[in-house]
């Protein structure tokens, strides 16, 4: 990513998605107040993570937004603390055990080599039909796999045979990300 956001504006960030949740949790109401940082009016695609007792907990994002990034991370914490299918929504009694994790977004480029895909630089994003899947970059250091594994994961995700990333009428697409957290 060209323009990384700094440790300020990467606190900033960590605390609107912690605000946000919790106001959400506690009273069912989201309020960001505006951002006057440039960098975080800019609209990008952000995923957040949250963790518990390091296990995952929730994760959703966007790649592209109409929104400025401030805005879009309380968004998307909100929606990875209610609204994540895989896990039940967060509540009150949650909030002190858990851990989030920011991924700022670069744009998607389709690629037509595997090679390209750079474990722990790329995110995998691929689509066959109406299946789609996404995988971050943190995923595949996190997991230490190679760039097969890797693409057969994010297929897996995606609902399609491990192998499907082979087929030509699969998409493939990287990105990379800025990731930072707290430690609640």
């Amino acid at each position: 990513m060209e323009d990384l956001l700094n440790e300020a504006e990467q606190k900033i960030l960590l605390n609107i998605a912690r605000t946000a949740i919790e106001s959400h949790v506690c009273n069912n109401n989201v309020n960001v107040d505006p951002c006057e940082e440039r960098r975080l009016n800019y609209k990008n695609g952000c995923f957040v993570t949250i963790k518990q007792k390091g296990q995952l907990r929730g994760c959703i994002g966007n790649f592209q937004s109409q929104l400025p990034l401030f805005k879009e991370v309380a968004e998307m914490a909100v929606a990875s603390a209610s609204n994540d299918p895989r896990f039940y929504p967060l509540s009150i009694s949650d909030l002190d055990s858990i851990t989030l994790e920011i991924s700022v977004l670069s744009p998607l480029v389709k690629i037509e080599n595997i090679d390209e895909i750079k474990v722990g630089t790329h995110g995998i994003y691929l689509e066959q039909n109406r299946y789609r899947g996404v995988l971050l970059p943190q995923v595949a250091i996190e997991n230490h796999w190679d760039r097969t594994t890797f693409l057969n994961q994010t297929c897996i995700k995606a609902g399609l045979p491990s192998t499907a990333w082979q087929d030509k009428d699969t998409d493939i697409y990287i990105f990379s990300a800025q990731v930072f957290g707290d430690t609640a």
